[in-house]
């Protein structure tokens, strides 16, 4: 059972997950759609929407914590210019995963996160 767990660990060291998932998060905002596992585009969700809305607050403190997520300012700078003034109405649930099929060596999970 899977009670009271917080989130997935994905094989990895904390140190290597959180920066996977950092790249992840980064490149999903700078192409708006990224083809990755279930598990990780699952995780990567949770990142990418925190992000999203620091960015419709558009603060100095809301980029500047956007900056320890996305390790690209050009990035952090079209999330703020682009990307937030296009949800600013929407409350919330701005990526959307879409199965793909199974991956062809391993069989694992594929899947598509892109920004609505």
């Amino acid at each position: 059972m899977r009670h009271r767990y917080g989130y997935r660990k994905l094989g990895r060291p904390t140190a290597h997950r959180m920066l996977m998932l950092r790249n992840l998060v980064t490149d999903l905002l700078r192409h708006e759609q990224v083809i990755t596992t279930a598990a990780k585009a699952k995780e990567a969700r949770n990142m990418a929407e925190r992000v999203i809305t620091l960015g419709k607050h558009g603060s100095l403190q809301g980029r500047r914590a956007a900056l320890r997520v996305v390790s690209d300012k050009d990035v952090v700078q079209k999330l703020f210019d682009d990307l937030a003034p296009r949800y600013a109405e929407r409350p919330g649930g701005y990526t959307r995963i879409v199965k793909i099929g199974p991956r062809r060596g391993d069989s694992a999970s594929m899947v598509q996160i892109e920004l609505v």
